[in-house]
């Protein structure tokens, strides 16, 4: 079986148990801070992947690692090393974060702008672009692009609405080149 699929399945239960409990924003913040552990400490992974270290060792470093963590994300990570699976901690998270916005209604959303946004402005295009895409809302992540000159340019999964004024004049670059052929 895949890496993906099975780490769905994870992701799946996990979320289950996080919805009976109404913690489902607490598991997904600390999956958060996982995801960060293991992506700033490469050598972290490599200790888990490391057929040397016992089983019982890489279980307490988790326990030690995640302290103050859930114990439905701890449980997941030792189990995850039980089944020798813990290189799918990152498939992990990131199914749990789809399987969490579906079930909120919301989508993760990144826009592009020339100066920092304000949170009127983050919620107004928030509020906009989620009726375009029959979401409740958009947890929106602003990325600073002085490339822009102005306007925004709103990536959400694999779509981009690109309201920029250097979109625009790309666009009627691309309009005069046609025309002119």
């Amino acid at each position: 079986m895949s890496n993906e699929v099975v780490a769905k399945r994870y992701a799946v239960a996990l979320f289950q148990l996080a919805k009976e409990q109404n913690l489902i924003d607490v598991v997904e913040n600390e999956l958060l801070v996982v995801k960060e552990v293991f992506t700033n400490n490469r050598d972290f992974l490599t200790i888990f992947n490391n057929p040397k270290v016992s089983v019982d060792a890489k279980k307490s470093m988790l326990q030690d690692a995640f302290t103050g963590a859930s114990s439905l994300v701890v449980n997941t990570l030792l189990l995850l090393v039980d089944n020798k699976r813990i290189d799918s901690v990152f498939e992990v998270v990131s199914n749990y974060m789809v399987i969490a916005n579906e079930a909120r209604g919301t989508e993760d959303a990144i826009v592009y702008s020339v100066r920092p946004l304000t949170d009127v402005e983050l919620s107004s295009i928030s509020s906009s672009f989620a009726k375009k895409i029959g979401k409740v809302s958009l947890r929106l992540q602003n990325v600073v692009d002085k490339s822009l000159i102005g306007g925004v340019k709103l990536r959400i999964g694999n779509r981009i609405y690109d309201g920029s004024v250097s979109g625009k004049l790309e666009r009627i670059e691309r309009q005069l080149v046609a025309n002119r052929l």
